[in-house]
This record gives C-alpha cells, sequence and structure tokens, in this order.
C-alpha cells in the first residue's frame, strides 16, 4: 500500500507541472497532429477530431467508427513507470460505451489497457498480447453516459492502479507487458466516445 501511495503522491506532482493535452489547435474532421490511430483487429476505425457538442470543451477527440478495439498513441510519449490520464464521455454505442487508457503500447497487437464503460458500469484492466485481450480484473463502477469522466493509470513494474473520478477501483500486480510503450487512448467495438485533457508522465 505504501508503494502506491508514493507512486500516488509523484504522479500527482508530475500532472500538476505539465499541462494536459487538448485538440483546440487540430484540424477538425482530422486526426490530431502527432498521434498514430488504428485498431487492434479487423474494422474500421475512425478517429478525428471534433467541435465538442457541449460548451466550454472546444474540440475533442472522437472514435465514431466500428472495430474490435481502436486505438490512438501519441507518438512522441514512450513510458516504462508513470502515469497516464485522460477525460472521456460516452456519446453512443449499441454494443459498447467504453473510453479507455492504453501503455506500455509496443504496437497494435501488445500493450495494457484500462477502460469504464457506461452500458456495463464497471472499470476493467486488460493487457492484449499476440492481439488476444485478456482481463486482469473487473471491478461494477458507476459511469453515467454522456457526461465527462476522469480515467487514471499509475503503473511501476508490476504495480498498477486504475482510478475513476477521483476513486481507486483497482490495484493489481501483473508482469505480462514490461519496458517502455507509448500511451494513448482506446475504445470498443461501435463506441462513439470523445477524449480531451490527455496528460502522462514517467515516474522518477
Amino acid at each position: 500500500m505504501r508503494k502506491f501511495v508514493l507512486m500516488a503522491v509523484l504522479a500527482s506532482e508530475l500532472s500538476a507541472m505539465a499541462a494536459p493535452i487538448t485538440f483546440d489547435a487540430d484540424a477538425v474532421s482530422q486526426p490530431p497532429v502527432g498521434w498514430i490511430c488504428g485498431a487492434t483487429g479487423k474494422g474500421v476505425p475512425k478517429w478525428t477530431v471534433e467541435p465538442d457538442v457541449l460548451p466550454g470543451k472546444g474540440r475533442v477527440l472522437v472514435q465514431s467508427g466500428e472495430a474490435p478495439f481502436p486505438w490512438c498513441v501519441k507518438n512522441d510519449a514512450v513510458l516504462s513507470d508513470g502515469f497516464v490520464e485522460v477525460r472521456f464521455r460516452s456519446i453512443a454505442g449499441r454494443q459498447d460505451q467504453a473510453g479507455g487508457v492504453v501503455w506500455r503500447f509496443k504496437d497494435s497487437d501488445n500493450y495494457y489497457v484500462a477502460r469504464a464503460n457506461a452500458l456495463e458500469n464497471n472499470v476493467s484492466l486488460y493487457h492484449t498480447s499476440a492481439g488476444s485481450r485478456r482481463t486482469i480484473a473487473y471491478q461494477d463502477a458507476p459511469v453515467p453516459p454522456k457526461v465527462w469522466h476522469t480515467l487514471r493509470v499509475d503503473f511501476k513494474g508490476p504495480s498498477i492502479r486504475v482510478s475513476l473520478d477521483g476513486m481507486i477501483y483497482i490495484e493489481r500486480q501483473d508482469t505480462n507487458i514490461a519496458g517502455p510503450g507509448q500511451v494513448g487512448v482506446w475504445t470498443k467495438a461501435d463506441s462513439v466516445t470523445a477524449f480531451t485533457e490527455f496528460s502522462y508522465g514517467a515516474m522518477p
């Protein structure tokens, strides 16, 4: 427990030092500059910057296509240990209404992902290895749709902690994916999800 407390303190300090990334300067109807977008598995993901329908958020990154697991990672953000955080809002989806973050992203088939789902009202943690997503933990959590939520993961070595809206839901040890990788955002299936205020930082 002490290790996670230290992680939270250090990550919070780092988060305060760097302003969250928004998409206000990116062109509308285009993918954001400096990001690589795609999907794990077949399908047609669609990652574009769009004006937000809610006041006060400016432009947001939206995934509106369909694929098993769409992802969009920042191409110059590579971490071994640290944190990743994003604000997301579930807009629509018949099969899923998920918003997530990825870290230690090696390629389309190998990475960690944590997500919250508005249809299932839960938070979950997975590792994707060789293109196959495997569950590490699930936890019930309130995830009302069409409102903004903050999803955050702190990770150091095998220690992983997942928080939603400031509350810790999952703490686990896992060794499936080690070493540096990119960080970014993620959705599932037909989820239409908006993202903004993306933050990340390395753990000292």
